[in-house]
């Protein structure tokens, strides 16, 4: 996986439960650790972090610090784990310098990523490497206890495999396939997962392992990973468009997640594409979602199987892997449910891009698996239906980051916490040196 150096992309206003520090009760982040004035101290780990590999001199030279209050910080950086020094470099006259050096695998974190259909668990460490994975299938939407069992029960095996304990992580990032309002971070949307009755259980979590839990939609999380690792890590303005049994947007704007005033923000599968077309979980008629989703797109595979005898998809129980799967292979019935996918999808992206006018669109979830195969008849449609300045200006792409976004994502969230304030770490005795 490439690292960005970079200025990590900003996950403010994220909700939080348990935080460590400032507050330990659910609140709104944006108005607690992360928009407090930087400390020294958070500035120079910033700095180490971005850079890897830095002397205190460099430190001193790039932050306009004095070289003593540099060599005060540096002293309780040591102490914490997350910096160590680890030789000479150079020097330009008189004494080597000492280099610092970022420690990644200092501590891991948990991400979480809850599905419509699956949970995935990856712990990383402090550079977004996973180093512990797990994945299982779950009726998520149905089944509310179930689900909230087997986060705990993927948790712990992640946690075992990785091998260092409650004691070395940092916190818990979460996603979920509803919007969140960072006012209220436990609540998630009745009309999405009615048998949840709004209520996440994410303090399970907290209480379980005594760690700080952080709470996102997954679109935002995925887009939140392609900055820091992925496709848009080097890109400012762009969208993370996840296409999977739901359809969402995470937006990134200006190097933020942009989430709206209420935390909804980027629902594009609630686009209306067909006025006249079927009904919709949300209440509204030819949704996105209606199209593209993952039901939809098997329905349309069953509706027109009759006319594809051949179809090696005949005979067999329909499911968006096999889909895809005979898609790639070059079946004629699942090619045509993909290329009308594509179309749909491009009529969403183009208004989009005439809005907003991002400088990359990137696709994830699912059916993305298929590629060209969905991006061809995507990006005809778009350069039917935009502005030849909004076409030429957008880069339209598959994720890097693959099935692993958006846990990765709910990783990065806490990463990009802990970075803003060092006191998130595990008992680390930093002083916030002004």
């Amino acid at each position: 996986m490439s690292i960005s150096t970079n200025k990590p992309l900003s996950s403010r206003a994220a909700a939080s439960i348990g935080l460590r520090g400032d507050t330990p009760v659910p609140g709104d982040w944006s108005r607690t650790a992360l928009e407090t004035t930087p400390s020294l101290t958070d500035r120079v780990l910033g700095l180490i972090w971005r850079e890897r590999r830095i002397s205190r001199a460099d430190i001193a030279r790039r932050t306009g610090l004095a070289r003593s209050t540099v060599s005060e910080i540096v002293r309780d950086l040591l102490h914490t784990g997350l910096v160590a020094e680890v030789g000479t470099d150079r020097s330009s006259g008189g004494r080597r310098p000492i280099v610092l050096e970022f420690q990644d695998d200092a501590f891991g974190i948990l991400g979480v990523d809850i599905g419509a259909t699956h949970v995935a668990v990856a712990v990383t460490d402090l550079r977004g490497k996973v180093l512990a994975w797990r994945e299982q299938l779950r009726p998520v939407r149905t089944d509310p206890e179930q689900t909230r069992a087997l986060v705990h029960e993927l948790c712990d095996a992640c946690l075992a495999e990785w091998g260092r304990g409650n004691k070395r992580l940092v916190g818990i990032g979460l996603a979920v396939p509803s919007p969140v309002d960072p006012r209220h971070p436990d609540r998630i949307s009745e009309v999405v997962l009615p048998a949840w009755r709004g209520h996440i259980g994410i303090e399970d979590l907290h209480l379980r392992y005594d760690v700080p839990v952080l709470v996102d939609n997954d679109a935002n999380l995925g887009a939140l990973a392609e900055g820091w690792w992925g496709a848009g890590r080097s890109v400012r303005d762009f969208t993370y468009i996840k296409v999977a049994t739901g359809i969402g947007a995470g937006f990134i704007l200006g190097g933020e997640i942009y989430r709206g005033s209420s935390g909804v923000a980027g629902e594009i599968g609630h686009v209306a594409i067909d006025p006249e077309g079927s009904s919709c979980v949300c209440g509204l008629r030819g949704c996105l979602v209606t199209l593209v989703g993952t039901a939809a797109l098997i329905a349309r595979a069953e509706e027109l199987l009759p006319g594809y005898p051949d179809s090696v998809l005949a005979g067999k129980t329909l499911r968006i892997d096999t889909l895809e799967r005979a898609a790639i292979e070059g079946d004629a019935l699942a090619g045509r449910v993909v290329r009308e996918a594509g179309e749909h999808l491009g009529i969403a992206v183009a208004g989009l891009l005439n809005l907003m006018n991002p400088e990359m669109v990137i696709l994830g979830g699912g059916v993305t698996r298929v590629r060209e195969l969905l991006l061809e008849p995507l990006r005809h449609v778009v350069r039917n239906r935009t502005l030849v300045t909004a076409v030429a200006a957008t880069e339209i792409r598959i994720s890097e980051l693959g099935a692993r976004a958006v846990a990765i994502g709910a990783a990065t969230l806490v990463l990009s916490a802990a970075l803003a304030n060092p006191g998130l770490f595990p008992r680390t005795q930093i002083t916030r040196t002004r």
